[in-house]
């Protein structure tokens, strides 16, 4: 049995751990496991490698991924896809593992569609907004770095008397935003489910200053309510307020993974290769009530996953 494993898309911190997992689970069952670098741009290029037990030793505690990511729109289009498929079955993969996001997953179905090859998804993206799971690799991670930035943020807040928009990744999902803010203490939770005019903000603000706050932090999802600066310029109009913007970036997705991030990212890959022992192809292997499970990657793709309602409505509860 030959399989590929490839980590396409944003990097999240336990994805190397993953690798890891899966190279080894494989060789217990005697299987071989190819590399492939630079994402889906590597199955286009015929980019792989041969990767032993030896090949993944010393990575389960380092960020990023040692076999490369990249985007690449070529792979998009019908002659990509292709391209993909012919090195895959050249290579002779019967199998191929996918790790990462709701990007990862909707080019693993297409190259599965085009080449007939099974495949599985292992769910790692600090978004955490693959549906059908709970939690993904290297969620939590970028939760305690998002997390330990805003507790040192806090300290000059309190100091000089200001308020801090500190905006967090999340494009179009508020899953980072809402546990930062909840975890951090964060007074208010800016994500896209749920938009809120500058004057919705300002007016919460003024009446958080009224019961004696002197200092306040925002958490703010990247797609939400636009460029921080312009916010923070436009909200210290409307309240008079001292503002300041932190912009996290790129800090989310990188560094050391978290005990849990990594615990995940074996138990998943391990599953992964279980459900290749099995003849079970095209899942999604993630958390879902505390239990690692596999769904249908369909069943994924159709599906949007929700915010968690309570944990939203507890950060203004607890701002008081």
């Amino acid at each position: 049995m030959n399989i590929a494993v490839v980590t396409p898309g944003g990097d999240a911190p336990g994805v190397n751990s993953a690798i890891r997992a899966v190279v080894r689970s494989a060789a217990s069952q005697g299987f071989k496991t190819l590399g492939v670098e630079k994402g889906y741009m590597g199955l286009i290029e015929d980019a792989f490698r041969q990767l032993t037990p030896r090949d993944v030793s010393g990575i389960i505690n380092t960020g990023g991924s040692i076999l490369k990511s990249s985007r690449c729109e070529l792979f998009k289009t019908p002659e990509g896809l292709e391209k993909a498929s012919e090195n895959l079955k050249s290579r002779n993969v019967d199998w191929l593992v996918a790790i990462g996001g709701d990007g990862s997953l909707k080019g693993a179905k297409e190259v599965s569609e085009v080449s007939g090859l099974p495949v599985v998804v292992v769910a790692a993206s600090i978004d955490n907004d693959m549906a059908g799971v709970d939690e993904t690799i290297g969620f939590d991670t970028a939760v305690n770095t998002a997390v330990e930035a805003v507790d040192k943020i806090r300290d000059t807040a309190v100091t000089f008397e200001r308020v801090f928009i500190v905006e967090v990744m999340g494009r179009q999902r508020g899953f980072l935003a809402v546990d930062v803010a909840l975890a951090s203490g964060a007074e208010i939770a800016l994500i896209p489910e749920h938009p809120l005019t500058q004057e919705d903000v300002a007016q919460r603000l003024v009446k958080m200053g009224s019961l004696g706050k002197k200092s306040s932090i925002i958490v703010k999802a990247e797609g939400a309510m636009g460029d921080p600066f312009e916010t923070a310029s436009r909200l210290s109009r409307l309240t008079g307020y001292d503002f300041r913007v932190t912009v996290l970036g790129h800090i989310q997705r990188g560094g050391v993974p978290s005990a849990r991030s990594r615990t995940l990212a074996c138990l998943f890959g391990n599953h992964a290769v279980r459900l290749i022992s099995e003849g079970k192809g095209n899942r999604l292997v993630g958390l879902r009530d505390n239990r690692v499970v596999d769904i249908s990657i369909l069943d994924s793709y159709r599906s949007v996953k929700k915010i968690d309602e309570d944990k939203y409505r507890l950060v203004s509860l607890l701002a008081i």
